[in-house]
């Protein structure tokens, strides 16, 4: 028997077409036909019951699901049911056709090999999608149970055993790739504390600085990309979808969503944060105001070639650091700086309407990636926090279910077609080689807490108003206190 592959089944390309642009406006179906189930518009699903969609999802004799929806249920169906809980009802689904199938005939029997293989099919996209899915016992139990009767229906020559026995192994490897990721996470960086030693002396001279290991604006860039595209590779669709789990559970109180999933999303935050003070901290270090003059402008180059690159991430990151109060007070430093360039920049991220600037650059830099024939022109890295927060309010002004009691398909649509889009960036193969030395420091240099951020700050250029002088008195009375 040959089994179809995901290249024969009945598919369509990914949120095509049929999805149009972004979210505007009320994400809301119409409610005409409210005894339908599911509900269609312009040939599009727009709502249904959970049964109505569980069913829609598993494959018959004459149907199978095409990808979008497979990944756009199985990424929102965990809003309603746990993944355990849906392989369940697809065993059961599964159960039913197979019982009707079971006739004895030849022709019956060559159906149910045809419908083994669509099921199959189907477990294998989801397991090699949302692997994660299957990390307890209950949801392999299912997914074992599923597999034990699917190949049953092929016990002649065994192909059907030997399909699944290799996708359990993928499975089995993705689970611990993944377990392994979590057991070597890096601890988070901890800011410097102890800063009393800035009070007392000057930085040595020869203290390596970011300079002194990178002074190429667009090398330094290319090896943030290097990073930022290593971090987003261990996000997960599943991860993003927390964001609306959790909420739910919160809500509701019930304990739907795991917090502990989060962890991937936090980590990337944190490497945000710690971008944005190791600017200021390498700002802010320098004692001669030439070079810190320096040190700013080869930090508006990065920022520059980051969004060249398409690395808006860093390039936000960079931007927050500079506009961090112990950089952003620094007057004799910025009157020497050449600011034109920075302008431009902060431009780009101008947060009113909503970030428009931003968007407009995001949505060119997606367009080219699209038509690219080569990676460095694929790379699209948006600015994490704001691509979390348009998740975020979709789903907050959006309802999930309708006044019918409908799960509203149509937002679900929208929020995996913007992970979707996320999912596609991140697979980008980074083209840039890694410099071992320059994300070492990158990633394990020092950073000043905001404290010792203000302390090097008013060393560097004195408090120029009351509220200054009494925050440095402050700060000062502190570290002594401490020592």
């Amino acid at each position: 028997m040959v089994l179809q592959t995901s290249e024969t089944m009945p598919q369509t390309p990914i949120f095509s077409s049929m999805l149009g642009s972004s979210c505007s406006g009320q994400v809301q179906p119409d409610m005409g036909e409210r005894c339908v189930d599911p509900v269609y518009q312009d040939g599009s699903l727009v709502s249904g019951s959970l049964e109505a969609l569980i069913e829609r999802l598993v494959p018959t004799m004459d149907y199978y699901p095409d990808r979008t929806y497979i990944f756009t249920f199985l990424l929102s169906s965990r809003v309603f049911i746990h993944p355990h809980e849906l392989l369940a009802k697809v065993g059961q689904i599964c159960i039913k056709q197979k019982q009707q199938l079971e006739t004895g005939t030849e022709a019956e029997k060559a159906k149910l090999k045809s419908f083994a293989a669509k099921i199959i099919q189907l477990l294998k996209e989801w397991t090699e999608t949302f692997p994660y899915d299957f990390q307890d016992e209950k949801s392999m139990k299912e997914l074992k149970e599923i597999a034990h009767r699917i190949t049953q229906c092929d016990e002649e020559n065994g192909t059907v055993k030997k399909i699944i026995s290799q996708m359990t192994q993928n499975l089995l490897m993705a689970l611990s790739t993944r377990s392994q990721y979590q057991e070597i996470r890096e601890k988070f960086r901890q800011p410097v504390t102890d800063k009393g030693t800035i009070l007392k002396t000057k930085p040595q001279s020869t203290q390596k600085d970011i300079l002194s290991v990178c002074c190429d604006p667009l090398i330094l860039a290319q090896q943030l990309t290097y990073i930022e595209l290593e971090r987003v590779s261990n996000i997960y669709p599943e991860d993003l979808m927390q964001i609306v789990s959790h909420m739910d559970s919160l809500d509701n109180h019930k304990c739907r969503g795991d917090v502990t999933k989060t962890y991937n999303l936090e980590a990337y935050d944190n490497w945000f944060n710690c971008l944005s003070m190791l600017v200021a901290t390498e700002i802010c270090r320098v004692v001669k105001k030439k070079q810190r003059t320096r040190m700013v402008e080869f930090f508006i180059d990065v920022a520059r070639e980051c969004f060249n690159i398409g690395n808006f991430n860093s390039m936000m990151a960079i931007i927050s650091g500079m506009n961090l109060s112990p950089v952003a007070r620094l007057k004799k430093t910025w009157s020497k700086v050449k600011t034109a360039k920075f302008d431009v920049l902060e431009h780009h991220m101008d947060p009113s309407s909503n970030f428009c600037n931003y968007r407009t650059a995001l949505q060119g830099a997606a367009q080219r990636s699209q038509t690219a024939n080569s990676n460095r022109e694929k790379i699209v890295i948006p600015v994490f926090n704001l691509f979390i927060k348009d998740i975020y309010f979709l789903h907050k002004i959006h309802t999930n279910r309708l006044p019918n009691g409908q799960i509203n398909f149509k937002k679900f649509w929208e929020i995996s077609r913007q992970i979707h889009d996320f999912l596609t960036w991140k697979q980008v193969e980074c083209p840039f080689e890694k410099d071992k030395k320059i994300q070492s420091y990158l990633l394990t240099a020092p950073i000043y807490s905001e404290e010792a951020l203000f302390i090097a700050s008013f060393e560097s250029e004195g408090p120029e108003n009351h509220m200054e002088k009494d925050s440095w008195k402050t700060l000062r009375t502190t570290l002594l206190n401490r020592a």
